[in-house]
């Protein structure tokens, strides 16, 4: 298993849009769409996230996550993360992402501290409303007080846009049905 960045748009847009898919299920109404319409609009052009994937020896995409930067720009948040085929896919992509970013995570509950524990992240600090912040060994950070905040989409002013802009819905609707269609084979 290699990890690639996915840079290409076409493969970019249609692996965030299966990313969005698998984290959020089809029960989620439209946060799958909103994140995959931030992410595209907002994070990808400006180069505040950056799109991973496990690949087997046939390129073909085993797990997905997605880093998005933190205020500063100094440590990469894992968002979003799925495995595709294998179960631990996600965690050897994890662990390769452990040794060659500045990796933070998020958690909120024992089980995914052990997870990303397994995966390589060893320094853990207590965050607000019982969240664990966990740091890969490359995030330049010392202690709680020195991590600035992590980048966030403004998902009220998207939805709202899509309530007052029917065009702009169905465009962003087509655009990640596009994706899950268009979902690579191989990277």
């Amino acid at each position: 298993m290699k990890v690639v960045h996915v840079n290409a748009e076409a493969q970019r847009n249609a692996c965030l849009a299966r990313l969005c898919a698998e984290v959020y299920g089809q029960e989620a109404g439209l946060t799958p769409l909103v994140v995959f319409t931030g992410t595209c609009s907002v994070f990808f052009p400006q180069e505040a996230a950056r799109l991973f994937a496990a690949v087997d020896g046939q390129g073909k995409p085993q797990a997905l996550a997605l880093l998005v930067l933190d205020e500063e720009g100094e440590g990469m948040t894992v968002t979003h993360a799925c495995a595709l085929d294998q179960a631990d896919s996600k965690q050897r992509l994890i662990s390769e992402l452990t040794l060659k970013a500045p990796l933070r995570v998020e958690v909120d509950n024992a089980e995914q501290e052990a997870f990303y524990k397994k995966s390589g992240i060893k320094r853990w600090f207590g965050g607000v409303d019982g969240k664990r912040i966990g740091l890969g060994a490359r995030h330049p950070a010392k202690s709680i007080r020195e991590l600035a905040p992590t980048l966030v989409l403004d998902e009220a002013l998207i939805l709202r846009r899509f309530k007052h802009d029917p065009k702009t819905f169905e465009a962003a609707k087509q655009a990640f049905l596009k994706g899950l269609n268009d979902f690579p084979q191989s990277l």
